[in-house]
């Protein structure tokens, strides 16, 4: 028996094909650009809402809404400590509209794990592996202690000239696309 994760709810094809579509293009576009339109965001998440409303009428709209709500909630907090960019929010909040909370939460874990490989894969092609550890320390002793990182070292800012940026986008697109792959979704 392959392994399931915990409470994980399969989607039916049209939310897998729905999730996939937004989720490649706007890893393609934001490689590309390095940015995620609004219009790609905006598009995701009405289709999210209607999908739900058409399969399960009000009790869908919930599982949009909570999904849409917990990857706002989540991917806004860090947006404000500025390690996440605004496109990556509002991508995020898009797809977990189109999942729901449950299965988004799942694809936020696996999407922070195939981040930080490609993070460190970066860090050691660009020989800054030990000052990433570092920042990344930095940042846990000021999260730890209700503080932004960038207020007091604003080398962990993303916007800083030096800072070495993945594609979110990119990162989650692999991830709709593995898990896929995988059939967890």
């Amino acid at each position: 028996m392959p392994f399931e994760p915990l409470n994980f709810v399969p989607l039916t094809l049209v939310f897998r094909i729905l999730l996939l579509l937004v989720a490649v293009v706007a890893g393609i576009y934001d490689w590309k650009y390095r940015r995620i339109p609004n219009w790609l965001c905006l598009a995701g998440l009405v289709a999210g809402f209607s999908c739900h409303y058409y399969v399960g009428g009000l009790a869908g709209i919930l599982v949009a809404a909570e999904g849409f709500g917990l990857a706002a909630l989540i991917y806004f907090v860090l947006y404000l400590a500025r390690a996440m960019g605004a496109g990556d929010v509002k991508l995020m909040a898009a797809l977990g509209s189109i999942v729901g909370a449950m299965n988004w939460f799942l694809f936020f874990l696996a999407s922070s794990i195939l981040g930080a490989v490609a993070a460190i894969a970066m860090a050691l092609a660009y020989g800054r592996f030990y000052s990433t550890l570092w920042n990344v320390g930095q940042i846990v002793k000021e999260l730890t202690l209700f503080r932004a990182p960038y207020k007091r070292q604003p080398q962990l800012d993303l916007h800083h000239k030096n800072a070495l940026r993945i594609p979110r986008g990119a990162v989650i697109a692999v991830t709709a696309v593995l898990l896929e792959v995988a059939g967890w979704l």
